[in-house]
């Protein structure tokens, strides 16, 4: 059984501050383009629905808060659930996270990084297909500003295990706390 479908868009709802294309962007990042201020930043990866990036924004409007999300009809979803709820503080990027955080933030520009319940990818052909992989792991580290947070849950123990086993061995990143 099948996803639910998303429930339709407002087709008169502005996305144009909500919704990026990750060809767009400014290279390196700049959050002052698209927030219009320097706060700190906040990445989330696979953003989904956008359920977390809406309440972390709400939440603390001192954050800039950045959703990267593959999939086009979940990124719009998201961005539009930003839009309606008015939060200046927070966008989706439609783009692959992993070349992002390559090609994209500069070194020790993110506060926090999350990435929430990824695709463990099960069968061990696809494994390359994982978020959380070596260059991946080692960008992360590399935008966080000292002090700075990679908020990593799964439900997949082994893909937990393996996960931290990856962070250990490529970063000086502590945890779990």
């Amino acid at each position: 059984m099948g996803r639910p479908a998303l429930r339709k868009i407002d087709p008169s709802l502005d996305l144009s501050r909500h919704f990026l294309e990750a060809a767009t962007l400014p290279q390196p990042w700049s959050s002052e383009v698209i927030f219009g201020r320097q706060a700190p930043l906040e990445v989330e990866v696979g953003t989904g629905k956008g359920m977390f990036l809406r309440k972390a924004a709400a939440g603390t409007p001192e954050v800039d808060f950045l959703g990267i999300e593959i999939a086009l009809k979940y990124a719009k979803y998201a961005a539009a659930g930003l839009a309606k709820a008015g939060l200046t503080n927070a966008a989706v990027i439609h783009g692959d996270a992993v070349r992002f955080f390559a090609e994209w933030l500069p070194d020790q520009s993110v506060h926090a990084v999350h990435v929430y319940f990824p695709d463990p990818w099960w069968k061990k052909r696809h494994w390359k297909r994982r978020v959380m992989r070596e260059s991946f792991v080692r960008d992360i580290a590399r935008v966080l500003v000292p002090g700075g947070r990679l908020h990593f849950w799964t439900d997949v123990a082994e893909y937990f295990q393996e996960s931290l086993a990856l962070i250990a061995a490529c970063t000086c990143l502590d945890g779990p706390l």
